[in-house]
């Protein structure tokens, strides 16, 4: 049985072409929980998805964190060997070659998410991949929380150059910490995405659209269950909630994204504690003791 609620506002009739728009056709898939440890019936179940829609002029798919594995790394049968044989090598892997062939076949830019086994160490990955099937970027979880300790933690919050703008990518955990998406939006960012795989409430809608609000960009969520778009006055932009394989399509303006209040108004000076080292809350070395 179908549940479904969509809420679609589009802000365009058609995405644009032009390799310099910032008119950008979201395609979001979600309403599948994907097969824990079965990659091959979970990538049959993404291209069924992503073929279906290829029609549409989607510029950008986005899948859930880890959809390949579904999210393997919490499972309780989990043993390392077996761990390693639904772990993906970005060079060698037959998925990733399949991912970036879909791209190029159909001038559609994936961000896909999967467990990548870079030479001995696992990562919570994922990978954004260009119209043309080229490697434009792979981003690595970085805040690793309890059921997340058999990957490695990823080291870096970069920005990826695309066709329609820069854009950043957070997974799942790493949305809770409000310094993640700052920096992102700081480097440039005019959207992020966030592929996510546990907690996916209406709480959390509200934090992402905080998280769109206080960085004045977009915020693409998406979820086995549900996904949207909010944008940068913090209002949703679309949804969809369902329990059948489908596709939030959706079209969003880029240009909509500026840097006239929050951005514009900081007052960095103010915030250095937040980047020292062992700092904690509590912890002040200005405290006075009575």
């Amino acid at each position: 049985m179908r549940y479904a609620t969509v809420l679609i506002a589009l802000f365009l009739t058609a995405a644009s072409s032009d390799p310099q728009s910032e008119k950008l056709r979201l395609g979001l898939f979600t309403g599948m929980v994907p097969v824990r440890w079965d990659v091959e019936a979970n990538w049959r179940a993404f291209e069924q998805a992503f073929v279906a829609h290829a029609g549409e002029g989607i510029d950008l798919v986005v899948t859930p964190e880890c959809f390949l594995d579904g999210y393997a790394a919490e499972a309780k049968d989990w043993t390392l060997e077996r761990f390693s044989r639904i772990a993906q090598d970005v060079n060698t892997s037959p998925y990733i070659a399949r991912v970036r062939a879909l791209a190029k076949q159909h001038r559609t830019s994936i961000a896909f998410g999967f467990t990548e086994n870079d030479h001995g160490k696992f990562y919570d990955c994922a990978l954004l991949v260009d119209r043309q099937g080229g490697i434009t970027g792979h981003y690595h979880k970085t805040h690793l929380q309890d059921c997340d300790l058999r990957f490695s933690p990823g080291a870096d919050l970069p920005v990826f150059e695309t066709a329609w703008g820069k854009c950043g990518i957070l997974i799942c955990a790493d949305r809770r910490w409000p310094e993640t998406a700052r920096v992102l939006r700081l480097k440039g960012a005019k959207i992020t995405l966030i592929p996510a795989y546990g907690m996916w409430h209406l709480d959390n809608e509200w934090w992402m659209r905080t998280r769109s609000y206080e960085n004045e960009n977009f915020v693409a969520f998406v979820h086995p269950q549900v996904a949207f778009v909010s944008d940068p006055q913090g209002q949703i932009a679309a949804k969809l909630q369902t329990n059948i394989p489908s596709m939030l399509v959706c079209d969003i303006d880029l240009a909509q994204v500026s840097d006239k209040a929050h951005i514009r108004d900081r007052r960095p000076e103010l915030y250095q504690d937040i980047a020292r080292p062992g700092k904690s809350a509590g912890n002040s070395t200005n405290a006075t003791i009575p």
